[in-house]
């Protein structure tokens, strides 16, 4: 174990840093994060609250007027911020987003997978082309830019002054508790559980953290009018949960000592029963 010059171990100093930011240091000073799904909701408040813990942040969607916003928002904070237009149904802009970014700002210490899509309604009466739109955004796009990001978060986590990186992925509680009218959204869900806990086990010995965060119901683009408002069974839209309180959990999910890993995070309303 290395000593610093004060005679206190490295891993000492980095846990401290990392659990008080340090001597008027924040958090995530120096760090690089790339979120998917950032036009919006989630991913565009995690990027804000990522951005005032120091991080520099890669933004990824489809749709470019919105990342543009979302960077000006960022410069005003004070942080630096790269918009990257990409599908990440497509195999190829989902590995070149991951390059973009390394290539920009010459590191990755985390991964945000927050990109998704949901169509509800009943097998019968379902459009199997919602089917593979969900399969593909909400499973395939995680696998892909997982393994794009992953030698740059185990470098990072071997050479990044905090000593560890993160790997988080946005699932929902739907992919534990299967609803009727909702079956290939809490298919797509339920395999992202099983991946991101599959993959804990092959990195967490050599110090990136694999989370998961699993909102109950809450207020973003596709729940706000759309099929998947029919989740909340009659729940209040002013009971629901806020992308910000999502974006909050993020942060304490990455901004923990490097000795801890939060691997796992349900958040419901608190009126919301299942």
């Amino acid at each position: 174990m290395g000593r610093s010059e004060s005679g206190q171990s490295v891993t000492a100093r980095q846990e401290q840093e990392g659990a008080a930011g340090g001597a008027g240091r924040k958090a995530l000073s120096g760090s690089v994060a790339l979120v998917t799904g950032a036009s919006s909701g989630i991913g565009a408040a995690a990027a804000l609250a990522l951005a005032r813990e120091g991080c520099s942040l890669a933004l990824v969607a489809r749709r470019t007027e919105r990342l543009e916003r979302l960077t000006a928002s960022i410069g005003e904070l004070g942080g630096s911020s790269l918009a990257l237009t990409a599908d990440l149904g497509e195999a190829a802009q989902a590995r070149r987003a991951v390059e973009e970014t390394v290539d920009h700002f010459g590191r990755l210490d985390v991964l945000l997978n927050n990109a998704g899509f949901g169509a509800r309604g009943a097998v019968e009466d379902s459009d199997p082309e919602d089917w593979d739109r969900m399969v593909d955004l909400n499973f395939t796009a995680v696998l892909r830019m997982s393994h794009a990001a992953l030698p740059h978060l185990l470098r990072a986590a071997q050479d990044g002054p905090r000593g560890v990186a993160d790997l988080v992925t946005v699932s929902s509680v739907a992919g534990r508790v299967p609803r009727r009218d909702n079956s290939v959204y809490s298919a797509t869900k339920h395999a992202v559980c099983s991946f991101s806990e599959a993959l804990r086990q092959e990195v967490t010995g050599r110090q990136v953290r694999v989370g998961l965060v699993e909102p109950g119901m809450t207020t973003t683009e596709m729940t706000r009018g759309g099929s998947q408002a029919g989740a909340a069974h009659g729940m209040p839209p002013e009971a629901w949960l806020r992308a910000e309180d999502i974006a909050r959990v993020i942060t304490f999910m990455v901004t923990q000592p490097p000795h801890m890993a939060v691997n796992e995070i349900t958040v419901r309303p608190t009126a919301q029963e299942r």
